[in-house]
């Protein structure tokens, strides 16, 4: 990183960029607006996380204009109508462990199905999602994503008459072991 702030970076892009960049901003786009910062910036000495930076700059800038990607349901109706889609028989619900540099820790969950390599997805639970879905519960012990998540999945599971598993709900682990029937 440097000493140029991002307001700083901004002025150094050029009108057009500055342009695509607001537009992909809008449309809730982080990591393409990221990409055309970073790849037009370099060349003049900017990061990946002054890139970064820029564009939550943007974000904060446009606020409530954005049009904010739709968070997955969580509600039993929605969850059941998803896992029915799903290829083969459903045995179990499982909630693994993911992660970006966008959002950080979020929970995966999926319908597991008698189809080989049939995990279905049914929502992926980030951290404002889990947020909206759980309400003013406060702080727990468990990461909001894996509250709503294991809260959703056993309820799911309990529905479908099958096993829910969440390998590692304490403590975010993108490798714990999956779910074996």
């Amino acid at each position: 990183m440097t000493d140029r702030t991002a307001a700083d970076w901004w002025e150094v892009l050029p009108a057009g960029v500055r342009d695509q960049v607001d537009g992909y901003v809008l449309q809730d786009a982080f990591m393409r607006a990221v990409r055309v910062v970073f790849e037009t910036g370099r060349a003049r000495g900017l990061g990946l996380a002054d890139a970064q930076l820029v564009v939550d700059a943007r974000y904060a800038h446009h606020g409530e204009r954005i049009a904010r990607t739709p968070d997955c349901p969580l509600d039993l109706e929605s969850l059941a109508a998803r896992a029915a889609g799903a290829p083969g028989r459903v045995v179990a619900v499982e909630a693994v462990w993911d992660g970006d540099t966008v959002h950080d820790w979020f929970v995966e969950l999926l319908a597991v199905a008698t189809e080989p390599d049939a995990d279905h997805p049914l929502a992926t639970v980030y951290w404002s999602t889990a947020e909206r879905y759980l309400g003013d519960l406060g702080p727990g012990r468990l990461h909001p994503s894996a509250a709503a998540a294991d809260r959703a999945g056993r309820a799911l599971a309990a529905h479908l008459s099958v096993p829910f598993h969440f390998a590692s709900p304490a403590i975010p682990d993108d490798a714990a072991p999956r779910w074996r029937g």
